[in-house]
């Protein structure tokens, strides 16, 4: 299977993750106020994870980079991206989670499989001896 795909899903997945925790990051409060969610006692809850979502979007570039190489930054970029939809589609589906949470889970879940689909496709590194 040809792997053209894989650096032009990276910088996608870069660039949006890198954007939505910038967002997240200085603009959660009207955000949060738009679609009636209540805000944190603290406003560390929302930015830790907005940097961290910052993070995953460079460490995404750097698979863009060099996708062998940077397997093992896939391999967490599919535990986030599961941990996300998975928690998120949960409390979803048992009416727990507002709907702004969805559009970025279901994209999170997409994301996932394509990462999973790289991972299929990339050749595994050499053992080390």
């Amino acid at each position: 299977m040809k792997r053209e795909w894989i650096r032009p899903l990276f910088v996608v997945a870069g660039i949006y993750d890198f954007v939505l925790g910038l967002v997240y990051l200085v603009a959660y409060k009207p955000i949060f106020g738009r679609f009636g969610v209540g805000l944190p006692n603290h406003p560390g809850y929302v930015q830790l994870n907005a940097i961290f979502v910052v993070i995953f979007g460079l460490g995404f570039l750097l698979v863009a980079q060099a996708p062998q190489r940077n397997r093992d930054i896939i391999k967490l970029g599919v535990l986030l991206k599961l941990a996300y939809s998975g928690l998120v589609l949960s409390y979803y589906f048992m009416g727990n989670m507002p709907a702004m949470w969805l559009p970025w889970a279901v994209i999170d879940l997409l994301f996932m499989v394509a990462f999973v689909a790289a991972l299929r496709v990339l050749p595994a590194p050499a053992a080390e001896s």
